[in-house]
């Protein structure tokens, strides 16, 4: 008995231009894993259409009237954290390409090349891996790289060590009573050190705490 196919990623696709969309849709619809599902003119529709619509990944502009596609990102993420999002933009600048990171995007994605990219951006989003085209690579290095040189290392990447504590308690399943028990600080202490990791780490949840610790060594996979 053959296994059933899984199902198409269902994806929301946004940009003020009809023409754009219908290019963009083509380029999806005739890949059997991905399918377009809703459709929106600006931001603020396809915020509309996520809350309406059962989407895996939404694929937006990110200059569209009403809401952008930066602010449209920040308000899927916040409203669907589960939700995917790829940016496809013509801008090839670092300056929206960081906000757009920042904004929770998955990808970044020019129009130019979008025939060659998209694809697997929208595949490499659905793995929980990031997608970005080789000049913004360069340019997050580059950034990198000067912030090094000038003394300016991440401070969010900077944990104390009792956070790590946390960290590595939180990521191999203990309760907040139990890690409180464990480092013999208070429940709302503990509380505290979690805020301040997800808010350090730019991580969501439990589940992104356990990733992070792993690929930091702290835990084993």
């Amino acid at each position: 008995m053959s296994t059933p196919a899984p199902s198409p990623v269902r994806v929301l696709l946004a940009d003020d231009h009809a023409l754009v969309r219908r290019g963009v849709r083509l380029i999806l619809d005739r890949e059997p894993d991905l399918e377009v599902v809703a459709e929106a003119g600006d931001g603020a529709e396809a915020v509309e259409l996520a809350r309406t619509h059962e989407v895996d990944l939404a694929v937006l502009d990110i200059a569209m009237p009403r809401m952008t596609g930066l602010r449209a990102t920040r308000e899927l993420v916040a409203l669907r954290p589960e939700l995917r999002v790829l940016m496809l933009t013509m801008h090839d600048n670092e300056q929206y390409l960081f906000q757009a990171l920042k904004a929770g995007a998955s990808g970044y994605v020019l129009k130019s090349v979008a025939d060659r990219d998209l694809v697997a951006a929208c595949r490499a989003a659905m793995r929980d891996e990031p997608f970005l085209y080789p000049g913004a690579v360069t340019a997050l290095i580059r950034n990198y790289l000067d912030r090094v040189r000038h003394g300016e290392e991440p401070r969010e990447q900077v944990l104390t060590a009792r956070e790590e504590e946390v960290l590595k308690l939180v990521a191999e399943g203990h309760s907040s009573k139990e890690i409180a028990e464990l480092l013999f600080i208070s429940i709302k202490t503990v509380h505290r050190h979690r805020a301040n990791l997800l808010h350090k780490l730019g991580l969501r949840d439990r589940l992104e705490l356990t990733r992070y610790a792993i690929r930091a060594g702290l835990i084993e996979a």
